[in-house]
């Protein structure tokens, strides 16, 4: 039989297999947290042990720092992992000594972000690596999946400007160019407000698009580099905010060289310079209605939040429903089971301390039968969080 026949490439990447006896063994932990402790990209002497924010790529199935200047810049064809730890007071309850009751105690948020045009080996190795990450810290951190096309809003505070580019790095398999390095190439930014966002909140995004007309949407902004000269679309419909956010992009553009700026609305004559640049030559500009499908997914909100108990308690493994709406709370929660919340815009996996070995091992193929029920759910930041260890995300969302 040829090399390549039987073999089936996944059409949904499964970000943490479950289907393994072992799961969740004292062995298993064991050998993840041997291979932990020899990946170079968290013995560094801080991870786990200062509060901070820290970026890696995956780069040939190799997990490599992401420079600091480049902190909220994405690739959307490379998976990355970002880690933040923060330090807060312990409270009653935390497992502690005399002596450590004092002292802050680290939350970490694990976040393996998958770009749109990311390769099945990159994300299957950002989804390993993270696991193996949270068995470095010993696992107390919370682990979620980002997706570029609908980036929670956690994901999306943690950088005031979040900045996806084209391109990505050449990986095992496949291979996707980059030009950061190459001679200057024209460059269109879209700068939008999240289709999610609260009310009052920056949520505006960036991203870059394809350099063509076709690209330009009345209700947002756009900057377009040409290396000598650096040009502002605003929409006729854009906001305040968005046209704020493209004065700092501008200005961060403008840091590394000293090259004019112009900024044009689109009701002015003038802005017909951008669209000509654009190939839009023989566009009407007085017929034509600027419309572009946005690169980030509005998905729906889930009416009523829901929470649900993941348990064999009574001998087989049950899923049942244990409360919706704005009813449910800390107090539905038991250290005994896996619970899943539904919070509508983002879904959170709770797993309790004294879960068993099989919900423990299940809670991850019941989650995937429950989203793929879910009409709108595909595109949903998921996150595991363990008992102590929640982090504000999950309280916001259970106590919301």
């Amino acid at each position: 039989m040829p090399p390549h026949e039987g073999l089936v490439h996944p059409k949904e990447y499964d970000w943490r297999d479950s289907n393994v006896e072992l799961v969740n063994s004292e062995l298993d932990h064991k050998v993840k947290y041997q291979s932990a402790a020899t990946e170079p990209a968290w013995n560094n002497g801080v991870i786990g042990k200062e509060p901070g924010l820290y970026i890696w790529r995956i780069e040939n199935f190799e997990v490599v720092p992401w420079p600091k200047e480049k902190y909220g810049s994405f690739h959307e064809g490379d998976s990355y992992i970002v880690l933040k730890t923060v330090a807060v007071k312990r409270q009653d309850g935390d497992n502690g000594t005399e002596e450590t009751d004092k002292e802050d105690k680290l939350v970490h948020d694990i976040y393996f972000w998958l770009g749109a045009h990311t390769s099945q080996d990159e994300a299957g190795t950002a989804a390993y690596k993270t696991v193996e990450l949270d068995e470095f810290l010993h696992g107390a951190a919370t682990q979620h999946r980002e997706l570029q096309s609908s980036p929670s809003d956690a994901f999306a505070a943690l950088f005031p400007r979040l900045k996806i580019l084209r391109g990505g790095v050449e990986s095992g398999f496949t291979h996707v160019d980059v030009n950061e390095e190459a001679a200057h190439v024209d460059s269109l930014l879209r700068i939008f407000k999240h289709p999610r966002a609260a009310a009052g909140r920056d949520g505006v995004l960036i991203h870059e698009v394809e350099p063509t007309w076709q690209s330009l949407d009345e209700d947002d902004v756009f900057v377009l580099d040409k290396g000598d000269k650096i040009f502002v679309w605003q929409g006729k419909n854009c906001s305040p905010m968005e046209k704020m956010k493209a004065a700092t992009v501008v200005n961060d553009l403008t840091l590394a060289k000293h090259v004019d700026v112009e900024v044009l609305s689109q009701e002015e004559s003038r802005s017909r310079v951008v669209v000509d640049y654009l190939g839009g030559s023989d566009v009407d500009l007085l017929t034509t209605t600027f419309k572009a499908q946005r690169p980030v997914s509005a998905s729906t909100e889930r009416e009523v939040k829901k929470l649900f108990r993941l348990s064999d308690a009574e001998g087989d493994l049950s899923f049942d429903l244990v409360k919706e709406g704005n009813a449910v709370g800390k107090g539905d929660l038991d250290p005994k089971d896996v619970f899943i919340l539904d919070a509508g815009k983002e879904i959170f996996v709770w797993e309790g301390n004294g879960a068993s070995r099989t919900e423990r091992k299940m809670w991850l193929k019941v989650l995937q039968r429950y989203v793929a029920r879910q009409t709108d759910a595909a595109g949903l930041a998921v996150s595991k969080v363990a008992q102590g260890n929640e982090g504000k995300a999950f309280w916001s969302a259970i106590e919301a």
